[in-house]
């Protein structure tokens, strides 16, 4: 198994020291994409890759697709796309478009952040864009309120290129060693500049949103022929250069979807009348499925469902309504409305006729 190191680098020596070969970045490679390519985006979400989330404000409408374009001869098999579809060629002063993805506390105290021995890290990943320009890469502790930011240059279109940011310690302001939300990374494409107008902090400070993507001027928003693909991220402790920095390390696809699903999971049915659990009547009206999840969640998820009327009952009536129950962080309970059911029977949900049925759970950050 390939190991994530930790140390730094000095007349070509690498000190491995670090505890644990776990990436601190999860689906680096954009491998798992359980949402499914989206279209038309137009607001803040989290993307078709997991553990991806696009921040905006009014600025363009956008698709986010999984590619198979990636760096050759490396090993990678997907890249997530980014792709303008309504352009915003002048971005009011509010407007902005990063990508970027949050980790828990507990998986990043390998920083020890917060302490004299805080540690530099470094984050490397391939991107490619048929646009040339300035982009900031900011690490925020949400924690905190504490930030950082690096310009980076994209110097050939339509080119794969490898970037490495380093990033300095910070001896103020311990990361809680919980499942909260602490770090986001981030990538500002476009900006207006309300975020551009002040000072990129080189060091860890307070945050200032005027001083949060300052250099910006890629401005991928400004023509619908702009995209933007990235893959390969990696976060490193240590500092390093992009010879020196160690390989990708690749999970298997597995251990890759496990770890995505403790933030989300999805349940679908491909073919007419898939089943999704077996349940126990209530009344004459209701009864309730219970499911388990593939893992344990990060905190208790909050679910949704596609339309009721496309689930069924036991191959008898479809739902007239699907809500759920209790939960936890292990499996969790869904209400079903219908009729022609009876108290203590056993009713196994499906699929209706149609492949449109679903059920998503979600403990995102």
């Amino acid at each position: 198994m390939a190991l994530t190191l930790h140390g730094t680098v000095s007349d070509n020596t690498v000190a491995l020291d670090r505890k644990t070969a776990t990436p601190l970045i999860i689906n680096g490679d954009m491998r798992i994409a359980q949402r499914g390519d989206q279209t038309g985006i137009t607001s803040s979400q989290y993307i078709n890759v997991d553990r991806f989330f696009v921040n905006m404000i009014n600025l363009g409408t956008w698709s986010f697709t999984q590619s198979t374009d990636t760096p050759t001869g490396l090993g990678f098999a997907s890249s997530l796309k980014i792709d303008c579809t309504t352009a915003d060629a002048s971005p009011a002063a509010a407007d902005n478009f990063y990508l970027s993805m949050q980790s828990e506390g507990q998986n990043l105290q390998v920083l020890e952040k917060g302490t004299s021995d805080a540690k530099t890290s470094t984050l490397a990943y391939w991107i490619k864009s048929n646009k040339t320009g300035n982009y900031v890469v900011e690490l925020w502790d949400r924690t905190n309120d504490r930030h950082v930011g690096v310009v980076k240059t994209i110097s050939s279109a339509n080119t794969w290129e490898k970037h490495i940011c380093n990033i300095p310690a910070d001896t103020s302001g311990a990361l809680a060693n919980t499942n909260a939300r602490s770090i986001m990374v981030s990538w500002a494409f476009d900006s207006g500049s309300n975020f551009t107008s002040g000072t990129l902090p080189s060091a860890w400070q307070a945050r200032v949103d005027a001083n949060r993507f300052v250099g910006t001027n890629l401005g991928l928003g400004d023509n619908t022929a702009n995209e933007v693909l990235i893959t390969g991220v990696q976060w490193e402790v240590g500092t390093y250069d992009a010879n020196s920095i160690p390989a990708f390390q690749f999970e298997d696809v597995g251990t890759s979807l496990a770890r995505c699903q403790r933030y989300y999971f999805k349940i679908s049915s491909a073919d007419s009348y898939g089943p999704y659990g077996m349940g126990h009547g209530v009344n004459s009206t209701n009864f309730r499925v219970i499911i388990n999840t593939p893992v344990t969640m990060r905190a208790q998820p909050t679910l949704s469902f596609s339309t009721a009327s496309n689930f069924i009952w036991s191959f008898g009536n479809a739902l007239t309504g699907i809500t759920s129950a209790e939960y936890s962080t292990d499996s969790f309970s869904v209400s079903c409305n219908t009729t022609g059911v009876s108290a203590n029977g056993g009713y196994l949900l499906t699929a209706g006729n149609n492949s449109n049925s679903y059920i998503e759970a979600s403990s995102e950050l």
